[in-house]
């Protein structure tokens, strides 16, 4: 029986990976050897940081609460415990933007939970 050779569909993987890779540097771009390794952790990078930029964001949420807090005379974390105890069910996406767009919307919100926190 004869040898088989991938043929087509080897220069088929070989492209898709080619093309994976375009626009990286130097031989990672070029060479298959590389670019296959460049393909891989690329990936990886990817799935990582597709993760942490949810956990960036909400970083980013609550320090911009924080802030907008302060300027209130309240502490963040005394914030979201009011929150909670006056049933403001908003996430720290919402609050954030709020706090910046419609800083006086934002004094309401303090002000509802000062009074559920002294309660």
């Amino acid at each position: 029986m004869p040898r088989v050779r991938k043929g087509a569909a080897r220069r088929q993987s070989k492209r898709r990976i080619l093309k994976a890779v375009k626009g990286h540097r130097g031989s990672a771009g070029r060479l298959y050897r590389l670019a296959k390794e460049a393909a891989v952790r690329a990936g990886v990078n990817a799935r990582r940081d597709r993760k942490r930029r949810k956990r960036d964001f909400r970083g980013l949420w609550i320090i911009r609460l924080n802030a907008a807090c302060r300027q209130r005379g309240l502490r963040y974390s005394e914030f979201i415990n009011g929150c909670k105890k006056a049933g403001i069910a908003l996430n720290r996406k919402m609050l954030s933007e709020i706090a910046i767009a419609d800083p006086a919307g934002f004094d309401v919100i303090v002000e509802t939970v000062k009074a559920a926190v002294e309660s």
